[in-house]
């Protein structure tokens, strides 16, 4: 996040528009760590390249996740916001314990099939602030997650070609 203020700090105005995507983003984030520490997990028998897909989300995600909450901090704005659950992307409880049984390339493919439909919701969500959001570091942000995610879809989709 070169590009981006450390955490806690913050430039510019802000509206409502980048405070639904910083609160919106922290649990969705939240939600690909805890994927990335399934595929890390050596009993789900994870392949090596979807092992460093998950560092990989790790250690973008980590450090994203502690930026907005710097800046929903910075604001004075609450972390929580109702019907996180329901955002674009977002796999249920059921979801993400069926995932924690699977080993193996049974793993691998469910685990890039579901990451792709995360990603792409944080992708959706990116491009809504960019089209709605007013802050400039939120808006770096923005294009950084669509960056990176879509790379990273590219990478899965390929896995999953064979």
């Amino acid at each position: 996040m070169s590009s981006s203020t450390p955490a806690g700090e913050v430039t510019g105005d802000f509206n409502a528009a980048d405070v639904l995507f910083a609160q919106g983003m922290v649990p969705h984030h939240e939600q690909a760590v805890e994927m990335a520490a399934l595929a890390l997990d050596p009993a789900a028998g994870a392949s090596a390249e979807i092992q460093a897909l998950a560092t990989q989300i790790q250690g973008a995600q980590d450090p994203e996740i502690e930026l907005m909450t710097g800046w929903l901090q910075a604001w004075g704005q609450p972390m929580d916001m109702p019907g996180t659950e329901e955002m674009d992307g977002m796999m249920s409880a059921d979801d993400m314990a069926g995932l924690a049984t699977l080993t193996g390339a049974e793993f691998d493919t469910a685990w890039a099939e579901m990451m792709i439909a995360h990603h792409e919701g944080a992708i959706t969500q990116a491009r809504t602030v960019k089209a709605a959001g007013s802050n400039a570091d939120v808006l770096v942000l923005a294009d950084e997650i669509i960056t990176a995610q879509q790379a990273e879809i590219d990478e899965m989709k390929a896995l999953l070609a064979g």
